[in-house]
């Protein structure tokens, strides 16, 4: 694969006199594969990366404006996922090479926790899992979001997880503890609850049924959880009784909150979902190319539909907004009380070592 354009000699000037052009160094990428069976056929680059903290671009639709994503790629292997074409990039497949080719920063804890400690950092939001699911499988391994958490809790920063992974119950203990000082927001990404279609669309990710039992944990240890409903897939999942099984066993699970998001398909994923939908469900192609032919976003009547039927459904079985909590809640130092009248000063005091 290439790496020049993410990375820098270091003799190289950084291009337009940008400081931080490159992602990592030419040096400092080591690949690695392990012979277990959860990571056969996957390779991961490990690096050192020079920032962690990202903009999201103003022309996104994301509601948030910073993300941390410790890895590139994903082994959930959704055949849908969006965010395919961040690996060309990289010179790496967006098809099978997004499922197999996991990038890793593995200084990302380290990174993270100096960025936030940067009088520059103002305390934003920061999103996570947003990009591809910082709890994917790797995470059992490379452990690099305990690290990450624990830095946002140290510094009261607020921040937000979604993810399709059990794993965020390892870390349950530090997603408590930071919910005491900062607003923590965490949702799991269950779009449809039929066995048959989670197998093939995203084969690589837990049940959809697991996925309610991490909702239901988190709700029992205190922490709201809400699910996404996402992607509700055209003439796949969004047929009505399917709707509202989905609905149903989400609010069974305790959520707090609902959001259904219609399946999109920007390039890099069109094509890979298009190729998949072709070989399991060849009668739907004609379908999709008139749904999609206006780009990447289904029609609006197409959304507000799936909008207005979750959305009716939740409240039928009692589902909720979340109260958004104050974001940040350090404490304030003690006042020091004034010496009492007539008293003197004590001289400071030099502690020693010994």
């Amino acid at each position: 694969m290439r790496w020049e354009n993410l990375t820098v000699e270091p003799t190289a000037q950084p291009a337009h006199g940008r400081a931080d052009a490159a992602l990592f160094g030419a040096d400092a990428v080591t690949t690695r594969t392990f012979d277990t069976p959860e990571f056969r056929g996957i390779t991961f680059h490990e690096i050192r990366a020079r920032s962690i903290i990202n903009r999201v671009p103003g022309a996104s639709r994301m509601p948030f404006e910073w993300t941390v994503n410790p890895y590139r790629g994903c082994t959930h292997a959704c055949v849908y996922c969006f965010a395919r074409k961040t690996h060309s990039y990289l010179d790496l497949d967006t098809g099978i090479g997004f499922d197999t080719q996991i990038v890793v920063k593995v200084n990302a804890p380290e990174l993270l926790r100096r960025q936030l400690g940067s009088a520059r950092w103002q305390g934003e939001h920061i999103a996570m899992g947003t990009n591809v699911d910082c709890y994917q499988r790797a995470e059992g391994r490379y452990g690099l979001m305990p690290g990450i958490i624990a830095a946002l809790r140290d510094h009261a920063n607020p921040f937000s997880i979604l993810t399709k992974g059990t794993l965020i119950l390892r870390d349950l203990d530090l997603l408590r503890q930071a919910s005491e000082v900062t607003d923590v927001g965490i949702s799991v990404s269950v779009g449809f609850t039929d066995p048959g279609l989670w197998r093939t669309v995203e084969p690589g990710t837990p049940a959809p049924e697991r996925r309610l039992d991490v909702v239901r944990t988190l709700g029992e240890h205190g922490i709201g959880c809400g699910v996404l409903m996402a992607p509700v897939v055209p003439f796949l999942s969004d047929h009505p009784a399917q709707l509202r099984a989905t609905v149903r066993a989400i609010a069974a699970a305790g959520a707090t909150s609902v959001t259904p998001l219609v399946l999109h398909l920007r390039p890099g994923a069109r094509e890979w979902y298009m190729a998949w939908l072709g070989q399991h469900h060849p009668h739907l192609v004609r379908r999709y190319e008139r749904l999609y032919a206006e780009g990447a976003y289904a029609p609006k009547w197409y959304q507000r539909r799936i909008t207005r039927q979750v959305h009716e459904l939740a409240r039928e079985y009692g589902i909720g907004p979340t109260r958004a909590e104050m974001p940040r809640r350090i404490r304030p130092p003690e006042p020091v009380p004034p010496p009492a009248h007539g008293t003197e000063t004590a001289e400071p005091v030099q502690l020693t070592l010994i």
